[in-house]
């Protein structure tokens, strides 16, 4: 299709920009891509590698998944917010409580983000609660254990009164 007889401007013109600062732009808008579909192809195989060496409850392995991708958000934000033209204090401003969150989510996932009904995918609280339900186990055991006991008494003390 050709648009040039269309009345749209093109691109330098509308932005007065020249023809050399378009082909900057979009020679940058490339190198964001061919960064970005890197880190994915690296985080795509080593993950299909990650089963088949028994890598799968790394930590490292976690680790590394997670800060490639933050590597990517970041540089989408530092891109195509603009902040990477921005002045030091309100680059500070706009990350510093992004960073503080994405540390918070990658703590959560990382301590409690394991757990499971399965044994070996316990917590570090497991134990504590799994020795208070113990405990409440053998009350409540003990407790009807002596409810029981006192059943089978009565049943007895009934059976005796009926043979007399």
């Amino acid at each position: 299709m050709d648009f040039s007889h269309d009345n749209y401007p093109s691109y330098e013109t509308m932005y007065n920009h020249d023809a050399e600062y378009g082909k900057k732009a979009r020679r940058k808008l490339w190198n964001v891509f061919w960064i970005m579909l890197a880190i994915t192809i690296a985080e795509l195989v080593i993950g299909s590698m990650a089963p088949s060496h028994g890598w799968t409850g790394a930590m490292w392995l976690k680790v590394l998944f997670i800060s490639l991708t933050v590597a990517k958000a970041g540089y989408i934000v530092i891109i195509f917010m603009h902040l990477g033209h921005e002045v030091k204090f309100f680059k500070y401003i706009v990350l510093v409580p992004y960073i503080t969150f994405m540390f918070y989510g990658i703590f959560i996932i990382l301590s409690e983000g394991t757990y499971s009904s399965e044994v070996h995918h316990r917590t570090k609280v497991d134990p504590i609660l799994a020795a208070q339900q113990i405990e409440l186990h053998k009350r409540a055991a003990a407790h009807f254990a002596g409810h029981d006991a006192g059943a089978e008494h009565g049943k007895e003390a009934k059976a005796e009164e009926g043979h007399h």
